[in-house]
């Protein structure tokens, strides 16, 4: 007797990248329906591993980095925010951001590029207080006003994922990284600016 796999049980996670290491060529589809080359042959690609949809932190940090996307592009970099979460969910918070956003709910891009999960999401300090201050309450009850499920979701959401990012060259090689050891670790918009501008020389 055979059984159908279930799309949203999440694959064993592979071993982490390393800088220099080449990415294999895919294709994910962006939450508008459209289709991002990975990695972009004209571009360097930052690609960025988000938590669940309506995690406070990550939509405070994806809002730092949307105010500064023309800063970004006209570094030569494509943004890309991956979320382990479904389209549906994820919506309503990152619906109207100006970059390109993949809905992962089955992880299958995280266990590719090593990106897991602990307990020790949560226990920094950094990640405890974050959820309490007022930009991230504001970024939480934009996504509700705009529909977002107030009851959870079990197609991905995980309060203890860790984040990661990613700069992939136009050849497809990683040219930086970092996995996050908590909920706020990630790259600011200055460091990305920084790394993607050494990538270059």
């Amino acid at each position: 007797m055979t059984t159908t796999p279930d799309p949203t049980t999440p694959r064993p996670t592979a071993a982490r990248l390393s800088v220099g290491e080449a990415i294999a060529p895919r294709e994910p589809a962006d939450i508008r329906g459209g289709t991002i080359p990975l990695p972009d042959p004209e571009r360097l690609v930052h690609l960025q591993f988000r938590r669940f949809a309506g995690c406070p932190i990550c939509n405070v940090h994806l809002r730092s980095v949307a105010l500064r996307h023309d800063e970004i592009r006209a570094a030569g970099i494509r943004e890309v925010a991956v979320f382990h979460s479904s389209v549906r969910d994820m919506l309503p918070y990152q619906g109207d951001l100006p970059f390109d956003a993949v809905a992962d709910p089955g992880r299958e891009l995280y266990a590719a590029f090593g990106v897991g999960r602990s307990v020790r999401a949560l226990l920094h300090p950094k990640a405890f207080t974050s959820p309490l201050r007022p930009s991230s309450w504001s970024a939480y009850m934009k996504g509700v006003r705009n529909g977002a499920r107030l009851t959870g979701s079990p197609d991905g959401t995980d309060p203890i994922g860790l984040p990661a990012d990613f700069l992939i060259g136009p050849e497809g090689r990683v040219r930086a990284l970092r996995y996050g050891t908590h909920a706020a670790d990630q790259w600011s918009v200055n460091e990305l600016l920084a790394l993607a501008a050494e990538a270059r020389v």
